[in-house]
C-alpha cells in the first residue's frame, strides 16, 4: 500500500512520483503538508523568485463551429453578439496597448474555430503585429485552432506550425486541453481535438523550435483520476521534447455554459490542491502558473505557498472566461502584480515569454517600482 509518508520521501530526495503515490498525495487532506513539499520543489527550481511579464491578450473572434458544452464564449455566425476583428482592429489594439504599456513584452492571441476565414487570415494577423511591433512576442493559437487550420487549409499539422512560425509566431499557448482523455472530451468537447491530436501539435511544434505552455481544465466531469493522468501525459511529453516552459491549471467556470447547474465552481481548497500536485508531479516542467483571472487574486496570491513561480500577466483584456461568469478583473497592473508578490515575501521579476529577467523588483516591500535589471 502506498503510503504519504514514503510518497513525500521520494519527493525530498529527488525521486519521482508514480501515478499511485501522486493519488495518495491527492488524497491526502493535510494541505498544509503539500504546500510544504511543493514549496520545496519549486525554491529548488526558482529561489524566492515569482515571475510576471507584462502582456495583451487578443481574442480574435467568438464565432466557432465547435458548439462545445463547456464553452460560454463561443457564438453561431448569425448570433447578434458574434464578432470578428479584422487586421486594422487588431493593429490598433496591439498599438494602443504598446503606448499604454512602453514595458510590453507579449501578444497573446486564442480564438474560436470560424467556420469561414481562411488560414491566410491567420497568417495576416500575426505578420501584421509584427509589422507594427517587430520586437514583439507574439504567443498565440492553441492545439485545437492549429488542428482547426490543418483541416481547412487541407495541409499537415507541421506545415501549418511552418507558416505560421516564418509569419512571425514565436509560441504556442498550452489550451484546448481541458482533460487529455477522449471519455471526457467526447462530452465537454466532442467536435475539438482528439488527445492525441492536441499531443502531436505539441510534439510538432517543440520539434521545429516553438516552445509552449501546457494546460488543464479542471473542475467538471473529470474524475480525479483523469486528473492525474492528464499531468502524466504532459510529464510524458516533456519527458520526450522539453518543450514546455510552464504548465497552468485552471478551474472551470460553469456559468452561462451548457454545464451550468451540473456542477459547481470548485473550490479554493481543490484550487490549491491541484496546483500543487501538479508542481510535485511535473518535474520536468520548470514554471507553475496561476493564472489569476481565473483564480482570483486572493487564491492566485496563495498559490505562491504551493509550488507557483509564475503569474502570468497583466492580461489588459480578457474575454472567454469572462463569458462563463469570472467576475475577477479584466487586466491588471504591473504595479499591483509587484505588490500582491512582495506581500508574500517573495521576489517579483517581471520576465520575457521565455523567462529571462527583464527587472528584478527586490524584496524591501516597499511598493516602489525601483527596480535591479540583470541576470541571475
Amino acid at each position: 500500500m502506498v503510503t504519504v509518508d514514503a510518497a513525500a520521501e521520494k519527493i525530498l530526495s529527488g525521486k519521482r512520483l508514480n501515478f499511485s503515490e501522486a493519488m495518495a498525495l491527492y488524497q491526502h487532506n493535510d494541505i498544509v503538508h503539500l504546500a510544504k513539499l511543493a514549496r520545496l520543489v519549486k525554491q529548488a527550481k526558482s529561489g524566492s523568485q515569482v515571475f510576471f511579464n507584462v502582456n495583451r491578450h487578443i481574442n480574435l473572434t467568438n464565432i466557432c463551429v465547435s458548439g462545445c458544452p463547456l464553452c460560454a464564449f463561443a457564438c453561431k455566425a448569425e448570433n447578434a453578439a458574434g464578432y470578428i476583428m479584422d487586421e486594422a482592429e487588431v493593429v490598433r489594439l496591439v498599438r494602443a496597448a504598446a503606448n499604454e504599456y512602453p514595458d510590453l513584452s507579449e501578444i497573446h492571441m486564442v480564438s474560436a474555430l470560424h467556420p469561414d476565414k481562411p488560414f491566410q487570415y491567420y497568417l495576416d494577423i500575426v505578420k501584421a503585429v509584427k509589422r507594427t511591433l517587430p520586437a514583439i512576442h507574439v504567443k498565440a493559437f492553441t492545439p485545437v485552432e492549429i488542428i482547426h487550420f490543418s483541416t481547412i487549409a487541407q495541409i499537415s499539422i507541421e506545415t501549418v506550425l511552418c507558416r505560421l512560425k516564418e509569419a512571425g509566431l514565436d509560441s504556442l499557448p498550452g489550451g484546448g486541453a481541458e482533460i487529455l482523455d477522449d471519455e471526457v472530451r467526447r462530452r465537454i468537447c466532442p467536435n475539438k481535438a482528439t488527445t492525441q491530436q492536441w499531443c502531436e501539435v505539441m510534439k510538432t511544434a517543440h520539434r521545429l523550435g516553438l516552445p509552449t505552455n501546457a494546460t488543464m481544465l479542471y473542475g467538471h466531469i473529470e474524475t480525479v483520476e483523469q486528473r492525474i493522468r492528464h499531468l502524466f501525459t504532459i510529464r510524458d511529453i516533456q519527458d520526450q521534447t522539453r518543450g514546455f516552459q510552464a504548465f497552468v491549471s485552471f478551474p472551470f467556470h460553469p456559468d452561462n455554459t451548457a454545464l451550468a447547474g451540473q456542477t459547481a465552481r470548485a473550490s479554493a481548497w481543490e484550487d490549491l490542491k491541484m496546483i500543487a500536485i501538479a508542481r510535485l508531479v511535473l518535474d520536468n516542467i520548470e514554471h507553475i502558473k496561476a493564472f489569476w483571472m481565473m483564480l482570483t487574486l486572493p487564491i492566485a496570491q496563495l498559490s505562491l505557498s504551493f509550488g507557483v513561480d509564475d503569474l502570468d500577466g497583466t492580461v489588459v483584456e480578457e474575454k472567454i472566461i469572462h463569458a462563463a461568469g469570472a467576475s475577477t478583473q479584466k487586466g491588471i497592473t504591473k504595479g499591483e502584480l509587484i505588490k500582491l508578490v512582495r506581500e508574500t515575501g517573495f521576489i517579483p521579476v517581471e520576465r520575457d515569454t521565455f523567462y529571462h529577467p527583464v527587472k528584478i523588483y527586490g524584496k524591501d516591500g516597499s511598493g516602489n517600482d525601483t527596480a535591479e535589471t540583470g541576470t541571475y
